[in-house]
């Protein structure tokens, strides 16, 4: 069973940037279609972005759609979300998935990480 954990999150001021990292063990990550999901609190659960396994074609939710960027690394069992331009808004706690149909729907999702905490101060 694929185990994922993530890092990279921390305090940002709005308008920096930020990596955050997913770490896969356990499994083959190329296996899988990879997403990142964050929440705030008291909001659900929203999609950010989705990487296909086959050719990597990225996927992102409007509201971050010019500022993230998902890459992953097949070598290294690991996949990036790169935060430029942060918003308070941004603030939450992201969560990275790994399922096997690329979406950004969690319920989609078989494994996930236990999250990383995100805060853009204003």
């Amino acid at each position: 069973q694929i185990q994922l954990v993530e890092s990279g999150g921390g305090l940002v001021q709005s308008g920096g940037s930020l990596r955050l990292t997913c770490a896969a063990s356990g499994g083959i990550l190329d296996f899988y279609t990879i997403g990142w999901f964050r929440q705030a609190p008291g909001k659900e659960r929203e999609g950010v972005s989705s990487i296909r396994t086959t050719d990597e074609s990225a996927f992102y939710g409007d509201s971050v759609k010019g500022r993230f960027t998902i890459s992953r690394d097949n070598r290294k069992n690991t996949v990036y979300l790169q935060m430029n331009s942060v918003k308070p808004e941004d603030t939450a706690v992201y969560y990275c998935a790994a399922g096997g149909k690329v979406s950004l729907l969690p319920y989609e999702y078989n494994y996930w990480g236990q999250g990383t905490q995100v805060t853009v101060s204003s």
